[in-house]
Formats: C-alpha cells, structure tokens, sequence
C-alpha cells in the first residue's frame, strides 16, 4: 500500500451502517383537521368516551386516542371527529348525532390538527405524539437500525472485510477501464463470500454493472449464468459445495437470503434486479445522483412490489468515494 494511501486509511473516520427507511418510514408525519373538546368534568369522560366510539367512531384515524391531557384550564380533551378538507367552526349539536351523545361535560368545541396516518418508526411516533396521542407498535430491529445499535463490533468488522473486497474489484476493473465500482454477495448465515465482481458495461455488455454481475457469478454457482468473466478474474465465484440451495420459499430466486455489498449505491434496473434475485440486505458505500435506494427512488420499500429488502448506506463511505480518485492521481 503506498504512503498516500495508508496516510488516507487512518484518516477515514469510524463508519456506521445507516439504515435507509422506505419512502412511508421516512416521510414527515402529515396531519390532518379534526374537531376536539374540552372536558370541564372529568367523571363524564368513560360515558362521553363509550357514546362517542357508537355515534362517531374514528373508522378514519384509529391510530389516534381518544382522549388527551390538557392544560390548566380543564383537565383533559376529547376527540370528536374528523374535520374533512375544509373545516368550518361547528358546535356541539352539530358534531354530535341528536340522542346519541349526551354533551354534559364538554366544553365547546375546536379544530385541532392531528397526525394522519399510523407512525412507523419511532421518530415518527414521537413526532405525531407531540400533536395528539397516537397508538404505535414498534418494530425492534428498525429502532435498533435507527439508533446504531443493531449491529455489533464484530458484525462491523465482517461487514468491513466484505466491502473491502468490493473495493479491490472495483480497483481491479479500474485498472481495466472499467466504471470503478464492484460488489461482492456473501452468505450471512455463513459469512462465506459467493461472488465477487466489478462493474462490465464497457466491455462484455452495457447493463452489466456491478450489481448485474454479482447476480450473473451467483447464477453460475447455481449452474446458470450467462457472461464469461475469463478475461476478468477480479469477477470470481466461490464453487458450489453440493449443499441445498436455501430458499425461503421453495422456489429457485437467485440470491434469496444474500447479502449485497456494493461500493456504490445502484440504479433503478440494478435495483429492480435485487428485487426480482429476492436480495436480503444490500450495503452500500456512497450515494449516486440516480440512485434507486435512498437518493432519487427507495425501491426496496415501494409497497406495490412483491419482494422487499434491508437498505444500509455509508458502509466504508470513504474509500468507497475515493474509488476512481486513487488511480487518477
């Protein structure tokens, strides 16, 4: 390793696997109006509570409470309805159906704006919860994720020696040429690396990217493939073993249960090819201006597709973005 380059190794400063949330975990919580009012007695408040869940049910907003704690004035306030998109102040005997609700107890009423939809994540839900209370079941490992604490010192140290060896592909297909960029594919259940390759496009054929070849060497050990890497032995499969195939469902997808490391984030075809391939997790190391997992689209989320994968960005960011810079200078 030359001088400059180790210099720039020390340099690089600690890293973290960031998970890149799909477009509704991601997105600001949207509020919408509702009418609430004051409870002035509080001993009203299960009989108002029981009578509003008959004669106005939140069929809408189930995610909301019903009830929420007030200030000084009076000691609670209860929600009483959807507002629609053009709210116009209502009394109470216009809200509430005549015979249904007894209104003793309440005050009169008022819009209030409250969180639309579900929250997702936790910081979804602690943002929501500062407008009206909101009911949340947390998903574990997504909090984990977004704390930085769901992978372990050795778990990063494993994830840095496979992004490593993307970063020799895609230095050996630079060498070449070639768009600097290589991923490898690794067997989380084992920690064997199944491929390890560079990007091709400009060579072998146009699609072939990183992504694209991983999948193809992948597809070899399989029995399949379709490209010969003969003249690019940086693009390399560990031979199959005679084991089974796992599947996760029975049917012969390509990477079902893989993990992808990739120098650099991936376009939409090669994304949608992870989506087909039944990819489990991808790492990247930088962003890309088109890309499909975070920057311009998140593909690995998008609700009408039948596959759905992990997404964690800036795994090695800085030799990851250095790529194509070392050999130029």
């Amino acid at each position: 390793m030359e001088p400059d380059a180790k210099r720039r190794k020390t340099e690089d400063p600690p890293w973290d696997a960031v998970l890149v949330l799909p477009e509704l975990e991601s997105r600001p919580v949207e509020l919408t109006p509702a009418y609430a009012a004051p409870v002035l007695l509080r001993t009203e408040t299960s009989r108002l509570v029981r009578e509003l869940a008959v004669a106005r049910p939140l069929t809408a907003l189930p995610h909301l409470k019903r009830v929420r704690a007030a200030g000084e004035a009076w000691p609670l306030e209860l929600l009483l309805c959807p507002a629609g998109p053009s709210p116009a102040p209502l009394t109470l005997s216009e809200l509430l159906p005549a015979g249904q609700v007894d209104p003793r107890g309440l005050g009169e009423p008022f819009l209030v704006r409250v969180p639309a939809r579900v929250p997702l994540t936790r910081p979804q839900f602690e943002e929501a919860a500062r407008h009206w209370p909101t009911a949340f079941h947390e998903n574990k490992r997504t909090s984990l994720a977004l704390a930085g604490q769901l992978f372990t010192p050795r778990d990063k140290a494993a994830m840095q020696g496979y992004m490593e060896q993307a970063i020799q592909a895609a230095r050996r297909g630079a060498e070449l040429g070639m768009v600097p960029a290589g991923a490898a594919v690794v067997e989380p259940a084992t920690g064997r690396v199944l491929a390890v390759g560079h990007d091709c496009r400009k060579s072998l054929h146009p699609l072939l990217h990183a992504t694209m070849v991983c999948i193809d060497l992948v597809a070899h050990r399989q029995g399949g493939g379709v490209h010969s890497y003969r003249d690019y032995p940086a693009c390399s499969f560990l031979a199959p073993d005679g084991a089974p195939r796992p599947s996760s469902d029975g049917l012969p997808y390509i990477c079902t249960g893989y993990d992808l490391y990739l120098t650099r984030e991936p376009c939409p075809m090669c994304a949608m090819a992870l989506v087909h391939s039944r990819i489990q997790r991808v790492f990247y190391g930088v962003a890309t201006s088109q890309g499909a997992l975070g920057t311009s689209y998140r593909l690995h989320g998008h609700r009408d597709l039948n596959h759905h994968f992990e997404v964690f960005r800036s795994v090695l960011e800085g030799p990851c973005g250095r790529l194509g810079q070392d050999l130029a200078s």
